[in-house]
């Protein structure tokens, strides 16, 4: 029986594998499109409510028809510079030495781009700056530095580089795109990066037709019209998304590029809301992604496997027929894809390191490692005398978090967000369940009966860390009586 088992797996195996090689053969295009701080689950394919009650991705939705929707889909930071550099390294921040905000890779690190051109694509990025080669303007002497390092400028890595581009009219897009396209040689198959700015915050005034006490809130934020404003400003903002979103989907269908072409929508990493970006709790990792992949992926199917960020640039190379490099830690999910049986991760591990911002609050500087398995969530808080304070929440962007603070101070806050918000120190450790807890209100860490879970997740993220030479110490460390 055990033979039989065997063999069975050996021919599924090669069916798999000469599956695989049939879509190689065809190179398929390839168009990643990135929105810049964008959270599961907004969008409307995902069931939120809100998103549904007022109509606001329904070219989104019309796409997740057509292909598949991941919902475990992770960054592996909370953060777009490490975030993004671990998608095109298919390795993590930690890995390759960019956990900083505004550190590149160092060029010899190479990009899962470098072996699609090598090997007979036309590579272009464009759109919303992606921080690959450092912040948009550095000072002089930090120029001249990356240069002299090789870190930057990228366009000879591409043979279409635009460092920094805003999408705000998105009534631009279908010209912008037509005209990257037309650089396309006719015998090449093409990878194109396009980055959207949309949900970056600096949501402005507007949120026409989206009534902000009609919203639903999540569990973690205190329901406050501060609050309920910035939700519906932002939603506004999706929108706008949205519609530049089907602006790019009317292009590949205008050239007959819909059916070679592999789409892919995901977030960078996690909203600049309430416990999202800048921080590992799910809201700051946890990202939407739909991949549309005609005559390959399922129409209208769904995929719960825990995605990486790194994992992309593997499947990338698997679907042009190319082997990924050995340095690569992503884990391809061509099969899944393809609707072959994929055993995918156990685990997902994600970093916070230095933010553009003040070292004294998170979000400047916070230091934090975590690992998220199917039902559950471990943190590892470095930092725990770090005082909160969410990324990109200041000067007139702060208007919903300085009316949490004030109702803290005047004790009109519920205890619940007051521990959320600004206990101090926070937590070394946080253990959620995701299945019963789906906002990480409740800490397991430290109870008695998830002692054995907690000190199994701990001991993956000790062996993750070193694997990748991460240079915090272990968590592990932290439970020692010297």
């Amino acid at each position: 029986m055990y033979r039989i088992l065997r063999i069975a797996i050996v021919i599924g195996c090669m069916m798999t594998s000469k599956s695989a090689e049939v879509h190689a053969a065809s190179k398929p295009n390839i168009l990643l499109i990135l929105s810049d701080d964008h959270s599961y689950p907004h969008l409307g394919c995902y069931g939120n409510s809100n998103i549904q009650k007022f109509n606001i991705t329904p070219n989104f939705d019309n796409f997740a028809k057509q292909g598949m929707r991941f919902d475990r889909a992770y960054t592996t930071a909370p953060q777009c510079a490490p975030s993004r550099t671990s998608i095109f390294t298919g390795r993590s921040a930690v890995g390759v030495g960019a956990t900083r905000f505004s550190q590149p890779p160092r060029s010899h690190v190479r990009f899962f781009t470098d072996y699609l051109r090598e090997n007979g694509y036309w590579t272009g990025m464009d759109g919303r700056n992606q921080h690959l080669q450092g912040r948009v303007s550095e000072p002089e002497y930090l120029q001249k530095e990356l240069q002299k390092l090789g870190m930057r400028p990228l366009d000879d890595r591409f043979d279409h580089f635009v460092g920094s581009a805003s999408t705000g009219n998105v009534k631009k897009i279908p010209a912008w795109i037509h005209s990257i396209l037309d650089k396309v040689p006719e015998d090449k198959p093409f990878f194109l990066y396009f980055g959207f700015n949309q949900t970056h915050r600096g949501f402005g005034e507007s949120h026409a037709g989206i009534e902000p006490d009609q919203l639903e809130l999540a569990g973690d934020w205190p329901d406050l019209p501060e609050v309920r404003l910035d939700y519906a400003r932002f939603f506004n903002k999706l929108r706008q998304l949205d519609e530049g979103f089907g602006y790019i989907m009317e292009v590949l269908k205008e050239r007959d590029l819909e059916k070679d072409t592999m789409v892919v929508f995901m977030g960078d990493n996690g909203e600049a809301i309430l416990r999202g970006k800048g921080t590992l709790h799910q809201r700051g990792i946890h990202v939407p992604m739909v991949i549309r992949w005609p005559g390959v992926t399922e129409a209208g199917s769904a995929c719960d496997a825990l995605i990486s960020g790194e994992d992309l640039g593997p499947t990338f190379l698997e679907a042009a027929g190319l082997a990924a490099p050995d340095d690569m830690t992503g884990v391809s999910f061509l099969s899944a894809l393809q609707g072959d049986d994929f055993a995918g991760r156990k685990y997902v591990f994600a970093e916070r390191g230095w933010h553009w911002g003040p070292i004294t609050n998170t979000d400047g500087f916070d230091l934090c490692r975590s690992i998220t398995s199917e039902r559950y969530h471990f943190i590892y808080n470095a930092l725990p005398n770090q005082t909160y304070w969410p990324v990109d929440q200041v000067r007139k962007n702060a208007y919903a978090w300085l009316a949490i603070q004030k109702a803290h101070k005047q004790k009109t806050l519920a205890p619940l967000f007051s521990r959320l918000y600004f206990q101090k120190p926070r937590p070394v450790f946080e253990l959620y369940d995701l299945k019963k807890d789906p906002f990480e209100l409740h800490n397991l860490a430290g109870q008695a009966e998830y002692k054995s879970l907690e000190t199994e997740m701990r001991q993956e993220l000790d062996k993750w860390m070193v694997r990748e030479q991460d240079y915090l110490p272990l968590p592990s460390h932290a439970t020692w009586q010297w």
